[in-house]
């Protein structure tokens, strides 16, 4: 069973900061794409960030120009830098890693709200 460990989810106030980290197995980390998605409630799940071919990264529109996907390869964990948050960025944050299957995280909450 492929174990995708997520950790830094909480509340925060608008325009506040958050770091999510995603720990995954070393092959995994090496050979798939890793990314983060989200579920608001109510909504369906949708992509917030991944890594595409080599260092590529594919962005929501969203979240554009306050959200930061990150690397560290020695550590094989996967970053989230969230900046600006917004009430509407509230969501169930999920890590993802795709090939040619995909495993995901157990989901960590994300709330903004004053």
């Amino acid at each position: 069973q492929v174990q995708l460990v997520e950790s830094g989810g909480g509340l925060v106030q608008p325009g506040g900061s958050l770091r999510l980290s995603c720990a995954a197995p070393g092959t995994i980390f090496r050979l798939y794409a890793m990314g983060w998605y989200r579920q608001a409630p109510g909504k369906l799940r949708e992509l917030v960030a991944v890594f595409t071919s080599g260092s590529s990264t594919n962005y929501a529109d969203s979240v554009k120009g306050r959200f930061t996907i990150s690397r560290d390869n020695a550590k094989n964990t996967v970053y989230l830098q969230m900046n600006s948050l917004k009430p509407e960025d509230t969501a169930v944050y999920y890590c993802n890693a795709r090939l040619t299957n995909m495993y995901w995280g157990q989901g960590t909450q994300v709330t903004v709200s004053s």
